[in-house]
């Protein structure tokens, strides 16, 4: 697992395999907390709630809208209402955002990355 914050905790895409007692198991690996799930990378997100979701803490995102068509934000149990000003900046680079619960956000993704998707989730962790 990476230690530095700079460091993705697996360099590709991966489906998510398992979620729940605080965080996520995929490629063989297992983390605590939210995960930032990009193109080429899978990264540590620390974000705890969807009040904590801003364009600060999606810097990573905005910066790989080359390769994302469509951004999946798991709310972990709760159901969000995105800033519309956060919807705004997504749409002005021209990546869908679809918020939903992080278990129904986790199959929707893990259906599009193996569609080959240019998919994005933002997964935060639930109990």
């Amino acid at each position: 697992m990476a230690s530095s914050p700079d460091a993705p905790h697996l360099p590709r895409s991966a489906p998510i395999e398992a979620y729940g007692k605080g965080g996520f198991a995929f490629a063989g690996m297992s983390h605590r907390g939210s995960l930032l799930c990009l193109p080429d990378a899978i990264w540590a997100w620390p974000v705890k709630s969807a009040a904590d979701i801003d364009e600060a803490s999606l810097q990573r995102v905005f910066a790989a809208v080359q390769g994302i068509d469509t951004l999946i934000v798991g709310t972990g149990n709760e159901v969000w209402l995105p800033p519309s000003g956060l919807r705004e900046a997504l749409r002005a680079v021209k990546v869908v955002l679809d918020p939903m619960q992080t278990g129904p956000a986790i199959r929707t993704y893990n259906i599009m990355i193996g569609e080959r998707r240019r998919v994005a989730a933002a997964l935060i962790a639930v109990p």
